[in-house]
């Protein structure tokens, strides 16, 4: 009796072992398929969320290092006196609109030059649905009418890309004797004002990958210098002194 019992459960448990059907191993194989598939694809989900992350993480750095500089080279910005071979008289060089800036600095950008002050011009240049470019153009401010020229093309240097839109502001001051208020402008020309502005605004509206805009990018500078007039009339001298007139 015993032994027909165990000889009885050694069946069961073989009939157990043996009795997996075709359907079931197919339906296995499939749910484990979906598994793996879910698995993998919240992998590569999460590897290009970080690989956009790091995307993004590097523009907003770049772009706040070229604000950096911008502002750097702005706020050293020199009220340089140029004496043109026409009988017009001499003005100071600075001049912007809404769209582009050129002045002289006594800081570089590009690098390492030697002494002396640079002639540095921003402009802003629509490339298509792409958006489009910031950039820089720099020399030595050697010639007379360096100021009257463009800049060349080869001096060109892309700052930053994929922009949509610049807007560069200036700040003029109160001036009770002349009836003006101080206000923001988008046009300043030293020539005719006779002076510098009082700070610089710079505003860069940027595109992401899905071609939305992202959030403005505001570059603010002050500029010590148009507390200063310019001694210096003729390149290739040293600046002998400023005098303070204010």
């Amino acid at each position: 009796m015993r032994r027909q019992r165990f000889l009885r459960g050694l069946l069961d448990i073989k009939g157990y072992a043996t009795g997996f059907t075709l359907i079931e191993v197919v339906i296995t194989l499939t749910i484990l398929g979906f598994i793996c598939l879910i698995i993998f694809g919240a992998f590569r989900l999460g590897l290009s969320a970080w690989e956009r992350g790091e995307s993004v993480k590097d523009e907003y750095q770049k772009a706040r290092i070229v604000s950096q500089l911008i502002t750097q080279q702005v706020k050293s910005a020199v009220p340089f006196k140029i004496k043109p071979q026409q009988a017009e008289g001499d003005y100071l060089a600075f001049e912007g609109d809404a769209r582009s800036l050129r002045f002289v600095s006594a800081l570089p950008i590009k690098g390492k030059q030697p002494e002396g002050f640079v002639y540095a011009k921003y402009e802003f240049k629509e490339e298509g649905s792409e958006g489009g470019r910031l950039i820089l153009y720099e020399e030595r401010a050697l010639n007379k009418d360096f100021f009257a020229d463009d800049p060349k093309e080869e001096l060109a240097v892309s700052l930053l890309e994929g922009v949509s839109s610049v807007r560069f502001e200036y700040f003029r001051e109160e001036d009770p004797l002349n009836n003006q208020q101080e206000e923001w402008v988008e046009e300043w020309k030293a020539k005719d004002e006779k002076r510098l502005p009082k700070a610089l605004k710079m505003t860069i509206i940027r595109k992401n990958q899905k071609g939305k805009e992202e959030p403005p990018i505001t570059v603010f500078a002050s500029l010590p210098a148009f507390r200063f007039e310019e001694v210096r009339t003729m390149p290739g001298r040293r600046v002998p002194g400023m005098s303070v007139t204010r």
